[in-house]
C-alpha cells in the first residue's frame, strides 16, 4: 500500500500527516519510533517495556509455576540470634 502525502509546517518544524489506516495497520497509540536507513524513512510503533506483562501475571497460577527458584536466604538459626529477631 503506497500513499502520497506533502510535507506541511507546523510552527518552526515540518510534519506529514499519515493516513488513518495506516496508523490502524501500524498499531501506533500515541508514540512511534522514526529511524533514517538507507534514504528510507521508517516508523514504528513505540514498544512498552512491560507489554505482555498482565498476561503473564494472571497467567501464571494456572501453569503451577509460582515457585523459588533460590531458596530463601534468611532460613538459618544464626540469622534470627544476630539480627535479633
Amino acid at each position: 500500500m503506497t500513499f502520497k502525502t506533502k510535507i506541511i509546517q507546523i510552527g518552526n518544524s515540518k510534519g506529514i500527516r499519515i493516513p488513518k489506516t495506516l496508523l490502524e495497520q501500524l498499531s501506533a497509540d500515541e508514540q512511534v519510533e522514526l529511524m533514517l536507513k538507507d534514504g528510507v524513512l521508517i516508523v514504528r510503533p513505540v514498544a512498552s517495556p512491560r507489554q505482555g506483562w498482565e498476561h503473564a501475571f494472571s497467567s501464571s497460577p494456572e501453569s503451577d509455576d509460582d515457585f523459588l527458584l533460590i531458596p530463601d536466604a534468611i532460613d538459618h538459626q544464626w540469622d534470627y540470634e544476630e539480627w535479633e529477631w
